[in-house]
């Protein structure tokens, strides 16, 4: 039987976002447990209550909520992608929680399949990045909607406007001077390719989740907004660095080279890039939003 093909955003969460590399994985999900404790924390849970994890992809979230929720507590995990649900479903019934989630195909921007006022919480990671600007707004009306009073939100969001665009002597970090003029060669298939992210990825920054809260009526809004520049990378080796995919809708860093490079171009692109990565000399420029309310 044919192995069934993932879609873009199974593929990327469960592969291509870490390169299907362990150390990779885990030198990820070291980032990613602070931000899902402080997601977690914002949303006040408290025994007995209802979370729709909106975009809960692998469900680090959603897991991680269930003990805060006690034994009668219980998730909605909503997701766009089927392959995600079938496979938190599937982690559900192997750790022996299913009875306490459930999996609800859904675009964060509506919700239609939740109805008005049923949840206690929502919470979100990195989702309202992929969709347009006027749907992240959309977004928060569902949440708004689908809360009862007194509910809350709590979302996390990357600012991609703070490191982005980097210069041309920049490559996800690394200083590619001697060779800018092929790191421009590749970074322009990510301006070019098919399934390239449109401006959804930098075309927001904190004051205007700040302000998409308010408009759609919440109450007692609070921002935290964190930024830091320091030395550094994640990439765990070169083999990750090439098969690591900066988000669903763009190359891996190995695709972008061998279709915007010519082998001896590849061979001088790899020949500066390669130490610099394996020695984790680059600058990280990372900045957050934490944004958390309640509907009065």
């Amino acid at each position: 039987m044919a192995e069934k093909v993932q879609d873009k955003w199974a593929r990327w969460v469960l592969e291509r976002g870490h390169a299907g590399d362990p150390m990779q994985e885990e030198a990820k999900l070291e980032f990613l447990r602070p931000v899902r404790a402080r997601v977690l924390d914002n949303a006040h849970l408290t025994p007995g209550e209802l979370l729709l994890d909106v975009g809960a992809g692998d469900g680090l979230i959603a897991f991680g909520a269930l003990d805060l929720l006690g034994p009668s507590g219980n998730v909605i995990f909503s997701d766009i992608s089927q392959d995600l649900l079938d496979y938190g479903q599937s982690l559900a019934e192997e750790l022996g929680i299913r009875d306490r989630c459930s999996f609800v195909r859904t675009s964060a921007d509506d919700l239609a399949a939740i109805d008005d006022s049923s949840v206690d919480a929502v919470t979100t990671r990195s989702v309202l990045i992929y969709l347009s600007f006027p749907r992240k707004q959309d977004a928060f009306h569902a949440f708004h909607r689908v809360l009862k009073p007194g509910g809350r939100f709590s979302v996390y969001e990357p600012i991609n406007r703070f490191g982005h665009p980097e210069p041309d002597n920049i490559f996800l970090g690394f200083d590619v001077a001697p060779v800018m003029e092929l790191a421009r060669k590749v970074k322009e298939i990510y301006r070019k390719d098919d399934d390239k992210p449109d401006a959804t990825l930098v075309d927001f920054d904190d004051r205007d989740l700040l302000e998409f809260a308010e408009n759609a009526g919440f109450s007692s809004i609070h921002l935290q907004y964190e930024a830091e520049i320091s030395p550094g990378t994640w990439f765990t080796s070169w083999d990750a660095f090439l098969d690591t995919s900066g988000n669903p809708l763009i190359p891996t860093q190995r695709e972008a080279i061998q279709r915007a490079l010519t082998p001896q171009e590849a061979e001088r692109f790899e020949a500066h890039l390669r130490p610099l990565v394996e020695r984790g000399e680059a600058t990280n420029r990372l900045a957050s939003a934490y944004l958390f309310g309640r509907k009065g």
